[in-house]
């Protein structure tokens, strides 16, 4: 869940998506809080775990659109840049995230209130190298949303290999559509008969990663030689995804159907974006797009205090406290983005730079000595 492509590459109406994700895993999480809702908007609030499903989609999509071609011709010389970049996006603000969440558990702690099951010393070091969802554990633990997070750290060590070996723009389409079709086909065996895509995600969460990663890649192929006629592309996918949630509502398996639908509106998304009068790339939609990453991994620790703090029963906070840790969140995430996660993620992308300065600076006066 955390990639924005470069200005020069970006799809607007997705990234206005994103923000939509974003917001409905921050539902999933309160809703056990919210049943005085009627129960429909529940229901849907229930799955919102699913939106995790886009952002993979949607990640694989962005990084093969912005880096795959980068990466072909400047062979293995351009991987360590590619890797750096993406620690440079996902790293400081997941640290800062456990940052915080450890510093609440000391306090817990200090007081007798501790959880040692949901807070592990011994799986920190999992947590700071982004190891956590890669099998070593059997259980979410710390900043629970952090587990996507660590997915995609793998996905992103692997797809420089892909890009290497695998170059979609020399497949005909009908080949990129049937290999979409075989992974998500693919993506529904290894799920080994799991009844929903959020079943034990220490074991699964991997797998549905670098496969729904890889779907994302081969739909922005599509989008690239499909978006100057983007019209009966975008009818086919829109009617594609229709018919797979179609079948999803008429009791077909979730793990093959939902990643389904995804993926066909996420084609159609992209092939319409831009679009004059798109209601997903109006200024303020986008802005909670570009937020979303401190939206996603804020929002988990602030509901557990919120509810260390006001309440006694979870199911029992009023619309009023609700609201108020909505706007929590926001504003959070407002101040995360711009003090925490773009400053750090710019420094980063300028550390390597500054590094070969001084080594050739220092390099020069030993010359010159």
């Amino acid at each position: 869940m955390t990639t924005a492509a470069p200005h020069r590459h970006e799809l607007r109406a997705l990234t206005g998506m994103r923000g939509i994700a974003a917001w409905f895993v921050v539902l999933f999480h309160i809703r056990l809080s919210i049943d005085w809702l009627p129960a429909g908007l529940v229901a849907l609030f229930a799955k919102g775990y699913l939106a995790v499903d886009f952002f993979f989609l949607l990640s694989g999509f962005v990084i093969w659109l912005s880096w795959s071609a980068r990466l072909r011709s400047g062979g293995i010389a351009a991987v360590p840049g590619f890797l750096w970049r993406r620690l440079a996006r996902i790293w400081p603000l997941h640290l800062v995230m456990l940052g915080a969440t450890l510093a609440l558990v000391l306090a817990l702690a200090a007081t007798g209130r501790h959880d040692a099951g949901h807070y592990p010393y011994a799986e920190l070091p999992l947590h700071m190298l982004l190891l956590q969802t890669w099998g070593f554990t059997d259980r979410l633990t710390w900043n629970d949303p952090s587990w996507s997070i660590s997915t995609e750290w793998a996905a992103y060590l692997l797809f420089p290999l892909v890009a290497f070996a695998l170059d979609w723009r020399r497949v005909p389409s009908w080949v990129v559509v049937s290999a979409i079709g075989a992974l998500l086909a693919l993506l529904h065996v290894v799920m080994a008969g799991s009844p929903s895509l959020g079943t034990d995600i220490w074991t699964f969460g991997l797998r549905r990663c670098l496969i729904e990663f890889a779907v994302g890649g081969a739909l922005c192929s599509l989008w690239q030689r499909w978006r100057d006629a983007p019209v009966i592309p975008a009818l086919v996918a829109l009617g594609c995804g229709i018919g797979a949630f179609v079948g999803f509502l008429e009791g077909e398996p979730e793990t093959l159907c939902i990643p389904a639908t995804f993926a066909a509106a996420l084609l159609a998304l992209a092939l319409t974006s831009g679009s004059r009068g798109n209601p997903l790339d109006v200024p303020a939609l986008h802005y909670l797009g570009e937020i979303s990453y401190a939206t996603y991994l804020s929002h988990f620790l602030l509901f557990v205090i919120v509810k260390l703090v006001l309440v006694d029963d979870v199911r029992d906070i009023p619309p009023v406290l609700i609201a108020l840790y909505l706007l929590l969140v926001l504003g959070t995430s407002v101040a995360l983005h711009h003090l925490v996660e773009r400053p750090a993620q710019i420094w980063m992308n300028r550390l390597p730079a500054r590094l070969r300065r001084t080594g050739s600076g220092a390099q020069a006066s030993s010359s010159s000595s």
